[in-house]
């Protein structure tokens, strides 16, 4: 397949570039608003064409669980859901951590807690970018605001899982799952062989090539000083994702008086909201992050050393406005604006927030 202009939900642009990217398996559960990801591979059939695995299992539990058996073997797996889904799979996404291996899990997020709503909602936060399981690791967490970024995320998302050995979460919020745009798809890359995989991932439990020596992969460790070598191990790779994977997007902040800081679908709610406040004389610039852990921490840092006050808008109670204001350093008032239940904001809503915290704006 070459490269081709489309237009799709997100979660079907999932599927796609998953096909493309040579992915050897798919193992899930259909969970609203998630669910067209693991129709669309169902309906495109990719073990006729390129050997792609692709199995609805019998529940998130046991979906997560082949993802870390495919894991294991050097494979390139991967799974999605939405919220209370993958909650189910925090223990098998901490296994995944402790064992060092790749894998691409996909939230498509919806409001809670419990089954709350099939609405969407970006109420995850805390869940992607604090570990969510148990034990001190992190996840690589990708979020997309556009169906284009859902494609693209796929391809970065596995390549960063194999780079570091550790799993990447997309986390996505229902807008972009169910929302249609064009979308470039990109040209299909070609299954790893056994022979490459061996060479690229002699770690895996197949890796060695040898029947009688297999490599062990596992997340046990009864001699506690080892285990707290691992841990110093697993610190080490974040540090090092720390220092090399932080992406984010600036808009207007070069003269901004006030910064809006803002993920996913409703960066784009905030950037239509601050075109019109500077068609109005005020000056305010966004920052999305696009890699919510790495936290792009050093840049809100330096501009909180610029603007008068920031703004997180987030469709949650208040969840990244913690990070933003450890980023902030005190420097100055770091306000939450957000919606719940599945409600999304306009511009309007957004900009009379911003006016309701920093009353100078009136």
């Amino acid at each position: 397949m070459e490269e081709e202009v489309r237009l799709m939900k997100g979660n079907e642009a999932i599927a796609h570039a998953a096909i493309r990217y040579g992915a050897d398996g798919y193992f899930g559960y259909p969970i609203t608003p998630q669910s067209e990801v693991l129709e669309t591979l169902a309906e495109l059939r990719p073990w006729e064409t390129t050997g792609m695995v692709v199995l609805q299992a019998e529940s998130e539990v046991a979906a997560i669980n082949m993802v870390y058996g495919g894991a294991a073997t050097g494979k390139a797996v991967m799974t999605s859901s939405s919220s209370p889904g993958v909650s189910l799979k925090q223990e098998g996404i901490s296994y995944l951590a402790a064992s060092e291996l790749p894998a691409l899990i996909v939230n498509v997020m919806r409001g809670g807690p419990g089954l709350g709503t099939i609405q969407p909602s970006q109420a995850d936060y805390f869940q992607a970018t604090k570990g969510g399981g148990h034990g001190d690791y992190h996840m690589i967490v990708l979020a997309p605001a556009t169906v284009q970024e859902m494609t693209d995320f796929v391809a970065l998302g596995f390549d960063l899982a194999f780079k570091y050995r550790n799993p990447a979460m997309i986390l996505a919020d229902g807008i972009v799952g169910q929302m249609m745009e064009k979308v470039v798809l990109p040209p299909q890359r070609p299954r790893r062989t056994e022979e490459e995989l061996r060479a690229q991932c002699p770690w895996a439990a197949c890796g060695r090539g040898d029947r009688d020596h297999r490599n062990v992969v596992t997340s046990l460790e009864l001699d506690s000083a080892k285990m707290e070598e691992n841990n110093h191990r697993f610190q080490r790779t974040y540090r090092l994702i720390e220092e090399n994977e932080i992406r984010f997007k600036e808009y207007y902040t070069e003269d901004a008086e006030y910064l809006i800081v803002a993920f996913g679908s409703i960066a784009r709610i905030c950037l239509k909201a601050i075109e019109e406040a500077r068609e109005a004389g005020i000056k305010i610039g966004l920052l999305r992050p696009i890699t919510l852990w790495p936290f792009p921490t050093a840049e809100i840092a330096r501009l909180s050393k610029q603007v008068r006050g920031i703004l997180t808008v987030e469709l949650n109670a208040g969840q990244m406005v913690e990070d933003v204001r450890l980023s902030a350093e005190g420097r100055v008032p770091v306000f939450h604006f957000g919606r719940m239940g599945g409600m999304i904001p306009n511009p309007t809503e957004v900009l009379e927030a911003l006016k309701n915290d920093f009353p100078e704006l009136r």
